[in-house]
C-alpha cells in the first residue's frame, strides 16, 4: 500500500500549498450550483416550464479535486457534472458529446423514457465512440430529484456524474424558499480499474478496521471469555470478518459533497426564517453515508424523487444511487452537514450558513459497526429470546403511531433483537459466484441501517415511506424471487448464484402484467437495487399509500418484495449499483414484450 500512504502526503502537500497560496491559480473546477458562498446562483432554478435543449460534453482533464490534482473525467469542464433541470410535461433533448479516449454512455437514473433514450452500452444502444454525439430525446412524464452518470466501464468513479431535477406541472405540497442541491461521491486517485483489480485478489485490500487483540481483551471485559472466544471461532469458522461493511474505504477514498472534499467546506447561504429545501442524491460508486444535520431536525418530503408524507427524522442512512428531499429550518446560526461513511472510515461535510465565513463544529466519526450473526442470515432463535414474539408480527415503524419518533429501534439491533423472521431454508445456489445462503430470512424494513441502531434520535427507516396519495393496489398476476449472490474470497457477485456474462438470456417481463418480485440477500453487505425504466412499488406495509422507488437498498439477510407494473417495453438494466459489484457480474437484463 506503499502508494496509498505515499498518496496521502502528497496530498497534505498541496493541501498545504493551496492554504498558502503556492497553487492559487489552479482552482476546483465545480459547477456553479455547487460553488461555495456564492447564495443564490447556488441554487436550483425555479424558472417556467419550457422544453430544454442542452449539451453534456466529456473530456479528459488534469484539475484539482479533493485536495490534490486528479487526472478526472469531467462533463462540461467539471466535477460533479452541471445541473440538468427539465420541466415536467415538456420535452427534453439532451446531446452527449464524448471527447473521451474511449466509448461513453450516460444514464438518466430514475427517469421513465424510451428505452432507446436510457442509455446503456449493449443493452439499449450502442454506445457513444471517441468524438461522436448522442442525442437524447424524451418527453419528460414526472418530476423530482434524479441524477444522471455513465454506464460504460468505470467511468461513473472517474467524475462522469451529476444532479438531475424536474420540476413539476403542479406546485409540491411542501412549501420552501431556498433550493439546494447535495451531492455526494467518492473520489480515488487511484485507477479504478487498479482499484478493482486489488479486489479482485484480495476483497478486505481495502479494509484497515479489523478487530485486534486489544479489541478482543476489551469484548472479554464486557462479554466475558466464553461468549468471545465463541463468537470468534464463528467467523473464523465462516471465513468472513464482522467489519466487513465497504468493498473500498476511506483508506482511497476522499469523500465530496458537491465535488469538495470536507476542507473545501461547500456552503450553502440561507437568510434567518427561510424553509431550505435540500435534495440530496448518493452519486457515489461504493459508499453508503449517514447523514445528519447537529442541532436540525430534517423533514423527509420525497424519496427517489416521488413525495412521501413528510417524516420528521433527526438522519437517513442512503444508499448509493439513492435520493432524499428534506426540509430544514435553520435559525441564525451556522449548521454543518454531516455525512458519515457506514464503515466510518470517512466523511463528506458542509455548511449551510446565514453569512459568507461563518462555520459551525465538524462532529468526530463515530465508533465504526460491527456485523452480527443476524447478517449473515443465522437462526438467532437459540440465542435471541423474543424472536419468536416477533415472527407473528409486521416491524413497526421507527415513529409511533402519532407520527412523532419514538427514539426507540422497534425492529431490529442489539436493543430489540432482530426483525421477524419471514421464511428459512431458501433455494440454494451455492456455486462458484455465491458462498452462502441466508438460512433465515427476515423483514428488515423497520430496522435503522447498521451503525445507527443505538443513537439516541430519529432515524429514517423504509417503513416510513408513505405515498401521500392512495395507489390502485391491482393483485400481481405472477410472482418471481430472485437472490443475491456473492463469492468474497474470488470477489464475485451475481444474481442466483451466476454472474451476467454466465446467464442465458434475460429475465422476461409480459407487456402491461403485474407482478411481484420477491428479492433474498445472501450475502453479507448491502446492495442497492436498481431497475431501470419502472418503479418498483415496496411493500412496506403502507398497504395503498405503497411507495414507489427506483432503487432499495438490500440488508444482508433480508427479504424484500416489490410490485412492479410492466409498462414499459423494451430492454432494461437491473443491477446491484455498487460499482464494482456490477462490473463484477452483479447485472441482468430484463426484457419487457
Amino acid at each position: 500500500m506503499t502508494d496509498d500512504l505515499d498518496g496521502l502526503t502528497r496530498r497534505t502537500f498541496v493541501q498545504g500549498a493551496l492554504a498558502t497560496g503556492v497553487l492559487s491559480g489552479l482552482l476546483p473546477l465545480t459547477p456553479a450550483y455547487a460553488r461555495p458562498l456564492v447564495g443564490p446562483t447556488a441554487r436550483v432554478s425555479s424558472g417556467a416550464g419550457s422544453s430544454v435543449k442542452m449539451d453534456l460534453i466529456l473530456r479528459p482533464e488534469r484539475i484539482e479535486i479533493a485536495g490534490d490534482i486528479g487526472s478526472v473525467m469531467t462533463i462540461n469542464g467539471s466535477v460533479p457534472g452541471p445541473l440538468v433541470e427539465l420541466y415536467e410535461g415538456h420535452d427534453a433533448v439532451l446531446r452527449v458529446i464524448n471527447h473521451l479516449p474511449n466509448d461513453s454512455s450516460i444514464h438518466w437514473h430514475g427517469l421513465l423514457l424510451p428505452f432507446e433514450m436510457d442509455g446503456v452500452p449493449g443493452v439499449t444502444f450502442p454506445g457513444i465512440p471517441p468524438g461522436e454525439t448522442f442525442e437524447a430525446r424524451f418527453p419528460v412524464v414526472q418530476s423530482g430529484t434524479y441524477w444522471y452518470h455513465s454506464h460504460s466501464g468505470l467511468q461513473e468513479q472517474s467524475g462522469v456524474y451529476g444532479p438531475l431535477v424536474v420540476h413539476p406541472r403542479k406546485p409540491d405540497p411542501f412549501a420552501y424558499d431556498r433550493d439546494y442541491i447535495v451531492m455526494l461521491s467518492d473520489w480515488t486517485f487511484q485507477d479504478p480499474h487498479r482499484v478493482a483489480a486489488r479486489l479482485k485478489k484480495r476483497s478486505d485490500y481495502y479494509n484497515y478496521q479489523k478487530r485486534t487483540a486489544i479489541d478482543f481483551l476489551k469484548d472479554v471485559g464486557s462479554e466475558g471469555l466464553s461468549p468471545t472466544l465463541s463468537d470468534r471461532f464463528a467467523w473464523g469458522n465462516m471465513r468472513m470478518d464482522p467489519t466487513d461493511f465497504a468493498d473500498v474505504t476511506g483508506i482511497a477514498y476522499s469523500y465530496l459533497m458537491n465535488g469538495l472534499h470536507p476542507e473545501g467546506n461547500w456552503t450553502g447561504l440561507f437568510k434567518p426564517g427561510e424553509r431550505i429545501r435540500l435534495r440530496f442524491i448518493n452519486g457515489a460508486a461504493m459508499s453508503f453515508f449517514n447523514v445528519r444535520i447537529p442541532d436540525l431536525p430534517m423533514t423527509v418530503v420525497a424519496a427517489d424523487g416521488q413525495n412521501i408524507d413528510p417524516v420528521e427524522i433527526d438522519e437517513f442512512q442512503i444508499g448509493v444511487a439513492e435520493t432524499y428531499d428534506v426540509i430544514v429550518e435553520p435559525r441564525d446560526r451556522a449548521y454543518t452537514l454531516f455525512a458519515e461513511s457506514m464503515d466510518r472510515s470517512g466523511f463528506a461535510r458542509g455548511t449551510l450558513a446565514p453569512a459568507e465565513g461563518t462555520q459551525a463544529a465538524v462532529p468526530d466519526l463515530r465508533e465504526r459497526p460491527l456485523r452480527t450473526m443476524v447478517d449473515m442470515g443465522m437462526d438467532m432463535e437459540k440465542m435471541d429470546v423474543g424472536v419468536m414474539e416477533m415472527e407473528s408480527g409486521k416491524g413497526m415503524s421507527s415513529h409511533g403511531p402519532d407520527g412523532q419518533g419514538t427514539g426507540d429501534h422497534e425492529m431490529g439491533g442489539p436493543e430489540k433483537g432482530p426483525g421477524p423472521i419471514v421464511a428459512r431454508h431458501g433455494p440454494d445456489h451455492h456455486g462458484p459466484a455465491n458462498t452462502s445462503v441466508a438460512t433465515v430470512q427476515r423483514d428488515r424494513l423497520g430496522e435503522r441501517g447498521r451503525g445507527l441502531a443505538e443513537v439516541p434520535h430519529r432515524v429514517l427507516v423504509y417503513a416510513d415511506l408513505r405515498s401521500p396519495e392512495p395507489r390502485e393496489i391491482r393483485p400481481p398476476a405472477r410472482e418471481m424471487e430472485l437472490h443475491l449472490t456473492g463469492n468474497m474470497e474470488r470477489y464475485m457477485w451475481s444474481f442466483d448464484g451466476k454472474k451476467f456474462s454466465e446467464v442465458k438470456g434475460p429475465i422476461e417481463f409480459s407487456y402491461g402484467e403485474r407482478l411481484r418480485l420477491t428479492m433474498v440477500n445472501d450475502t453479507m453487505m448491502e446492495h442497492p437495487i436498481h431497475l431501470h425504466g419502472m418503479w418498483m412499488e415496496l411493500e412496506n406495509g403502507q398497504g395503498d399509500r405503497i411507495p414507489r422507488k427506483h432503487t432499495i437498498a438490500i440488508k444482508p439477510a433480508e427479504r424484500v418484495s416489490v410490485l412492479i407494473d410492466a409498462d414499459a417495453p423494451g430492454r432494461w438494466a437491473f443491477h446491484c449499483h455498487l460499482l464494482y459489484h456490477m462490473d463484477m457480474g452483479m447485472f441482468r437484463v430484463v426484457r419487457v414484450s
